[in-house]
């Protein structure tokens, strides 16, 4: 027998004897899949493989190169809208959340090892080793979500109500200071002039090597939550054996949607408007550092350190920001830091022959407001769920935003073509795509405005 969309938003915490703490075995082994994720987030798509395969010469021109990543990874975005949203629901209505969470990791672990085999002077030639490269990173991407979606539906399993923001803090947190402890391990290790390991540059040697301790940093911080935190069977669903249709999924997840139209508007609202600007979010992230070295010219030592830098930043950013969230509104301070974003990015574009400072200041500005955009977005959510539903409808958030993951590299690319028209001949149109990252900022912001204000204070 199947269950129904009011059943399946009961809360689904796991009884262990580290419930009532808010840091705990568990809780600890759950963060350290987010301090492993920066293997992907951080290295693979941001400061270190996705530069190496867009950087001029390496392996063709730098706009044609960054115009087939964004090609590759429109694609990932379109199959990660088309499945993930009942990825998740799915394999935790099973009970099968702990399994998928391992299977799509080990595949992310197969693909970062993957890169570690894309040379210019590659047996497929420049070309197809690029395609190569993209390949690993779209398909990496697409197991990426999936994972993350059997991740974030954890929560509620490793934290009670009360602990939920602080756990998901932590995990937050880890990620960003993962990310830089494994940067600064990569650059001062591998990447820069006066590296601890000497390794040999040529073919692209360097960048190779750290997608290789890249993939096993991320194997070795997936595997504790798979012992620690195990699968179960979900109330209702015991005598459900037969195989769930794609069809009867999605009906499933419709039944949730018309369920939070009725009950919590503002809830749906907030998760549409959402899903567009951490898509912007995630455009910032993934051609931010592109950016940085087909535009302003920064080495690959220097496009780490930037990266070093910003997490930095964006961790301290995130934490303090979190008191003006519970004193002015999670809404104030989205709409605030969405705005100043805009600024930021638009001034980038209008200054970029201004050179490396142009960047450095200017884009530091923006990751200030990175950081406490995400946490303030949970932190709404958090107020707007409906008690005792708590846990797809978070799931329901962590899938609407994959959904539309496509969209960042989409305009980015256009963006960028329709620069070229308007650009003299033999002149770069790169820095166009800060303007297509820009609309979708302004339209989640846009799309935040009508949203109300939740209750800072409930019970």
């Amino acid at each position: 027998m199947g269950i129904s969309p009011m059943d399946s938003l009961q809360p689904r915490y796991d009884k262990e004897s580290t419930r009532g703490k808010v840091l705990n075995s568990t809780t600890f082994a759950w963060s350290l899949w987010d301090w492993g994720s920066a293997a992907f987030n951080a290295v693979a798509t941001t400061f270190v493989f996705s530069v190496y395969l867009t950087k001029d010469g390496v392996f063709m021109a730098k706009e044609d190169a960054t115009l087939r990543l964004s090609i590759g990874l429109t694609i990932a975005g379109i199959i990660i809208a088309l499945t993930a949203p009942i990825s998740g629901q799915r394999a935790d209505r099973k009970g099968k959340g702990t399994f998928w969470l391992g299977v799509n990791s080990f595949f992310v672990f197969l693909c970062l090892l993957g890169m570690v085999f894309v040379a210019p002077e590659g047996p497929l030639g420049a070309e197809g080793m690029l395609w190569l490269g993209v390949a690993c990173l779209g398909i990496g991407n697409i197991f990426f979500e999936f994972a993350s979606v059997n991740y974030n539906a954890m929560l509620s399993r490793v934290s009670e109500r009360k602990y939920m923001g602080r756990v998901s803090g932590l995990g937050w947190g880890m990620g960003y200071i993962g990310g830089i402890v494994l940067l600064i391990i990569l650059l001062y290790g591998f990447i820069s002039d006066n590296a601890l390991i000497e390794t040999s540059g040529e073919n692209g040697w360097t960048i190779r090597v750290c997608m290789l301790v890249a993939a096993f940093w991320f194997g070795a911080f997936a595997l504790p939550v798979l012992f620690k935190v195990r699968g179960r069977r979900v109330a209702g669903v015991e005598d459900d054996i037969a195989p769930e249709g794609i069809v009867d999924s999605y009906k499933h997840l419709w039944g949730t949607v018309k369920m939070l139209h009725k009950i919590a508007p503002d809830t749906l609202k907030f998760m549409i408007a959402s899903a567009i600007f951490r898509d912007g979010l995630a455009g910032v992230f993934t051609y931010g550092a592109i950016l940085a070295a087909t535009v302003f010219a920064f080495t690959d030592s220097e496009v780490v350190l930037f990266g070093v830098v910003a997490n930095v930043v964006a961790g301290i950013a995130t934490i303090a920001f979190g008191a003006l969230d519970d004193k002015i509104g999670p809404r104030k301070v989205i709409l605030g830091s969405l705005l100043s974003m805009i600024l930021c990015a638009m001034a980038v574009y209008f200054f970029h022959d201004g050179g490396k400072i142009v960047f450095w200041t200017v884009g530091m500005a923006l990751c200030v407001f990175v950081g406490p955009t995400q946490s303030a977005s949970r932190s709404y959510l958090g107020r707007l769920i409906p008690k005792g539903r708590e846990g797809e409808v978070f799931g329901l958030y962590a899938t609407t935003g994959r959904a539309v993951s496509f969209l960042a590299p989409a305009m980015f690319a256009l963006s960028v073509a329709l620069g070229k028209m308007f650009v003299p001949d033999g002149v770069s149109a790169q820095h166009w795509g800060i303007v297509g990252i820009s609309i979708i900022l302004l339209a989640g912001l846009l799309l935040m405005l009508p949203v109300k204000d939740p209750q800072l204070h409930s019970d």
